[in-house]
């Protein structure tokens, strides 16, 4: 019996626009994505990095761009957050226990909050009982690490735990532990056909 619900973010319940990032870097210079822009970017992500070092080291790999033109490319990947998803985790808060556990970085964050607004983000953060970012805890998906954290912390049962992740490394990394998972494939699932695929 489930009685618990871990999410991902990124296309769960925000949708992701990766090609508008990747597009948007190119309009800026790069050629590829590099050793260098995957080491900035994983090093963010667990926040061992800051900020300012983490936009500079892109500039150095896209020397004519601005901090403003890099940021703008970088926060093209968050697209819309439909309602719908919001009032459906609303309604799973009142029997389930949930958590968010999302690979991401600061700037990303508070681009989602600026962008939605405090009364819809506030509204979001308040279905879960902890909301987990990597770049505040220091640790990122796949790494068992991470699901182990939550499991000590929350004194979690992975056998009636249920973790929703778009990318299969994740939920195979759950499943290793007992997870029970469900591998979301984008654009022909959504998160609100929980019940009818029977995953619960």
């Amino acid at each position: 019996m489930i009685d618990t619900i871990i999410f991902d973010f990124g296309d769960i319940f925000i949708n992701l626009d990766k090609q508008a990032t990747i597009s948007g870097l190119q309009k800026l210079g790069m050629t590829e994505w590099n050793a260098e822009m995957d080491r900035l970017n994983l090093m963010f992500e667990t926040g061992d990095i800051s900020h300012e070092l983490f936009v500079s080291g892109f500039q150095k790999e896209l020397p004519n761009a601005s901090r403003e033109d890099f940021l703008e490319a970088w926060n093209a990947v968050l697209a819309d957050f439909p309602l719908y998803r919001l009032e459906f985790l609303q309604m799973l808060s009142k029997k389930y226990r949930l958590f968010l556990l999302s690979n991401t970085d600061s700037i990303h964050i508070e681009t989602f909050e600026n962008k939605t607004g405090v009364s819809f983000y506030s509204d979001f953060y308040q279905c879960f009982e902890k909301v987990y970012f990597s770049f505040e805890i220091g640790m990122r998906k796949p790494n068992p690490e991470v699901f182990q954290y939550l499991i000590n912390k929350h004194e979690l049962s992975p056998k009636r735990t249920l973790f929703i992740d778009d990318k299969k490394e994740n939920t195979d990394s759950a499943a290793s532990l007992g997870f029970n998972v469900w591998n979301l494939q984008v654009g022909e699932e959504d998160v609100v056909d929980l019940f009818e695929k029977n995953i619960i």
